[in-house]
Order: C-alpha cells, then structure tokens, then sequence
C-alpha cells in the first residue's frame, strides 16, 4: 500500500502525536522495502526480519523526533543502518530479542507488530542479487562507518545530500566531504573499479 504525500503528512502527524494506528499504516507500506534493505545488508532471511522489526519499533520510538526535514523510508533507512552496525559491533547475528526489553518496551514493540501483517513471500528474482551488486555492497561494507552510511543512503536508499545530512545530524558540507572520501577509498578497489565506472561512463 502505497500513500500520496498529503495522506503520508497526515498519517506522520497523527503517528507524532501517538496514534498506533497511523504509525502502523506507514510501517506497512514500508516494511516490504525495509526488509529488502536488511536482506541486502546482513543475507539472512531470519536475521533480516528481525532487523527490519527492530527499525520498526525504534522509529515507533522515536517518531515524535522525526520533523520531516528529510523523507519518512530515509529516516527508517538511517535507523536500519545504525542497528545494524550496531549487530556487527557486538558481533552479534540477531538484533536484542523483545524479552530482554523492559517490560514496558517488549509490550510495546510486541502490540505494534501485532498489529502489521504478514509479509508477503518474496519471489525468487527479489531474494537474487547480482554478482555486480553483491560485489559492490561487500565493498561498501569494508569502508569506515561513517563512509559507509553516506553511500548506502546516497545509492541505495538515492537519498539526495539534503536529506542524508538530516537523517545523519550532519551538515550537507560534511555529507559532501565524506562522500567524497568514500568514493575516492571505493575507487582504489580494483575489483570494483567497472562498476563505478563502466565502460562510456562520463
């Protein structure tokens, strides 16, 4: 389900002021994505939905923080890309189950995914990714953190500069600057090199 922007303004000022219900009408509009977005990022099914999960109800969390200086599915990407590092800095293959919550918070999370519906299975050409890609993300995975989030938002979630540097706290300047050095450090892999500039490329 997809919403025009003046219903999407709507249902993020009601989900602001507390409304489960709109909230939940935006997180499944964009959960589909969202776990595509984790898929790509940790490559396990499982792990996937979890992540995705999780990004759900830290945005639920945090709506009341959104100002919308920058679009709801790049906020919810910035989220999904802070837990995930977050997973790989305590080595970790699965986000903090709900149990280990306070009880206040498990509930929470618990009654706000009950309320979204089942995923629909993915078909097989979603699930596939190309050689070309998984090449590219695997080096964008070995860059520094704060290299790596500019390019995932910029050329997987096409985040333009404004945005990134909103959903980030960052400046647009240093947005710029490290894109910059990330694409400069991407460049130097020698495996990737065809992929960033292919062949007529300008």
């Amino acid at each position: 389900m997809q919403f025009g922007e003046m219903e999407t303004q709507q249902l993020l000022q009601r989900a602001r002021e507390g409304e489960a219900e709109a909230f939940c009408a935006l997180a499944q509009a964009h959960e589909q994505r969202l776990f595509q977005q984790a898929l790509a990022l940790c490559r396990n099914p499982a792990t996937a939905d979890d992540l995705a999960a999780d990004t759900l109800i830290e945005a639920w969390k945090s709506i009341g923080r959104f100002d919308g200086s920058c679009r709801f599915s790049t906020w919810l990407y910035a989220i999904l890309l802070h837990r995930h590092q977050k997973l790989v800095r305590q080595q970790r293959s699965r986000p903090v189950p709900l149990s280990t919550l306070p009880v206040s918070e498990a509930d929470a999370g618990e009654q706000l995914l009950e309320r979204l519906p089942d995923p629909q299975p993915l078909s097989p050409d979603v699930l596939a990714r190309t050689d070309d890609d998984a090449r590219l993300r695997e080096a964008v995975q070995a860059l520094p953190e704060k290299h790596r989030q500019v390019v995932q938002l910029r050329f997987f979630e096409e985040a333009a500069l404004p945005e990134i540097a909103a959903a980030l706290g960052l400046s647009v300047g240093t947005v710029k600057s490290r894109l910059h050095h990330a694409l400069e450090k991407l460049r130097k892999m020698k495996t990737i090199v065809n992929l960033l500039n292919p062949p007529g490329d300008t």
